[in-house]
């Protein structure tokens, strides 16, 4: 294997050094190897980062068995096959297994297969180009870059300043997707993403989940008809929702092994086995020696289109992925660093960046067009402006909803289907800006509206895009009918 096993009195020179291994640093790393350039990847955990191992495999194994049987339960003549509860532990242990054990040996593999060295280990800046490691067995590796270093450290989990929240042990979404036994009673704090899919799963597993909820509504930064969707989805699975509801404080009882006590804003009292903290992400930043290149540790890194950290001189540091807060989703986070590690490979032989095979290195989608799902029963998928951001922009749009259980697609799913789509256009260019979707199955309409909002396809065009019947993806001929009235 080519993990580099380096004393601290042997300094190694690459062409690039990329600090975080999850599949933004990979993707970096894979496409600088090959446009020719010398590449190593600085890891201090799993090869392979959160998505892999903590967030979005995980995540969705937990979730996939609650969506399919939602779905089946709906279906006549297959709803009684479904009736009883999951099989808790064939769950966890698909889970386990999608999550390959929390080992990264197959990532191994496949990073030897393309030729990007690993160090394993905590890197930081020491300086412009300098990288200094700290290996597990206490050797410090001294890396020097002769074009750029990346960071592509991602995330973390956001903890609010609650009283007593460092004293519960609480969950994060790291403990949510890998924990090993179902709670009786989970607490939720939070009201997006990631607070609906683990009360979804978790609900579904057998815990009595409530949520805490600061806002009035779910996934407030979507359009506000999926939240509420998906707020009685969630209701009607068992789980409690409490919205305008903050934690004051919170205490393990019996030295810190016994259940969560939860004060409420309102004065109330609730008590949980485990709380998760939903609340949001935090650039992992404040210790990768910032401070040493005139940045400030613990910040999100501000970029250009092509990755470039805005700030420091001679453009040799990029940031790819969460860390530089343009879109916080895995797929994004690849985008970036295939644009990344081509424009890398591309400066450093001094050729202009304009002329690559499919055109300008330039990131465009991390602000137009990028697409979501949400993986709830009902499902959302959304991807490009929402209503409300359209007119904070200034844009011109037209509104136009449809219910999907109009759709002949919708009734496979049985007679109860929910559901409802948004479509927005841009009234002075005529095309899409903006989809929505919310109800069973919609996750695999988010591509389609990804291409027309990418693409910024003319609805004239979009009219001869004619969709396969009897599916869901009808609901883009009726959108369309229903704009021309």
């Amino acid at each position: 294997m080519r993990n580099v096993a380096v004393r601290n009195e042997t300094p190694r020179t690459y062409d690039v050094i990329v600090i975080g291994g999850g599949p933004v640093g990979e993707n970096v790393a894979e496409r600088a190897r090959a446009a020719g350039l010398s590449t190593v990847i600085v890891e201090r955990e799993l090869l392979g980062g959160e998505c892999s191992f903590w967030a979005c495999d995980p995540s969705k194994a937990l979730l996939r068995p609650v969506v399919a049987r939602a779905d089946a339960s709906r279906v006549p003549g297959l709803s009684p096959a479904v009736a009883g509860p999951l099989d808790v532990e064939a769950v966890l242990a698909h889970r386990d297994k999608m999550s390959s054990y929390w080992r990264d040996e197959d990532q191994v593999d496949w990073l030897n297969s393309v030729s990007v060295d690993l160090i394993r280990g905590h890197g930081r800046l020491t300086g412009p180009k300098q990288v200094a490691v700290q290996t597990p067995e206490g050797d410090t590796i001294a890396l020097t870059a002769r074009h750029a270093v990346a960071v592509s450290t991602g995330t973390r989990a956001a903890l609010p300043p609650i009283p007593g929240f460092d004293t519960v042990r609480p969950w994060t979404s790291r403990e949510a997707t890998s924990a090993d036994k179902v709670p009786g009673r989970l607490a939720v704090v939070g009201g997006g993403v990631v607070a609906v899919e683990m009360a979804t799963a978790w609900q579904a597993l057998g815990s009595q989940v409530t949520m805490l909820v600061l806002e009035n509504g779910l996934l407030e930064r979507m359009e506000p008809f999926a939240g509420e969707l998906v707020a009685d989805g969630l209701r009607e699975a068992g789980v409690d929702i409490r919205f305008s509801t903050t934690v004051t404080s919170m205490a393990r009882e019996d030295g810190g092994d016994g259940e969560v006590r939860i004060t409420l804003s309102d004065g109330g009292q609730l008590a949980a086995d485990e709380i998760l903290l939903a609340t949001g992400r935090a650039p992992q930043t404040s210790d990768v020696g910032l401070e040493t290149v005139g940045l400030t540790p613990g910040d999100w890194l501000s970029v250009d289109g092509t990755f470039r950290v805005t700030g420091v001189d001679s453009g040799w540091l990029y940031a790819v992925g969460d860390v530089n807060r343009r879109a916080l989703m895995t797929h994004q986070g690849k985008y970036q660093a295939r644009i990344a590690g081509t424009v890398i490979g591309a400066r450093a032989k001094g050729e202009p960046i304009d002329d690559a095979p499919w055109g300008t290195h330039v990131a465009t989608a991390d602000h137009a067009a990028v697409p979501q799902v949400v993986f709830t029963t009902p499902e959302v998928a959304s991807v490009g402006l929402t209503s409300r951001e359209a007119e904070q922009n200034g844009r011109r749009i037209e509104v136009v909803d449809y219910d999907l259980a109009r759709v002949a697609g919708a009734h496979q799913y049985g007679e109860d289907y929910r559901g409802r789509a948004r479509m927005l256009i841009d009234t002075d260019r005529n095309t899409v800006v903006g989809v929505t979707f919310a109800g069973p199955g919609v996750g695999e309409l988010v591509h389609s509206a990804t291409i027309a909002v990418a693409g910024e396809v003319p609805l004239d065009r979009l009219w001869h895009a004619v969709p396969a019947f009897p599916t869901l993806g009808e609901v883009w001929l009726r959108l369309l009918e229903t704009h021309r009235g």
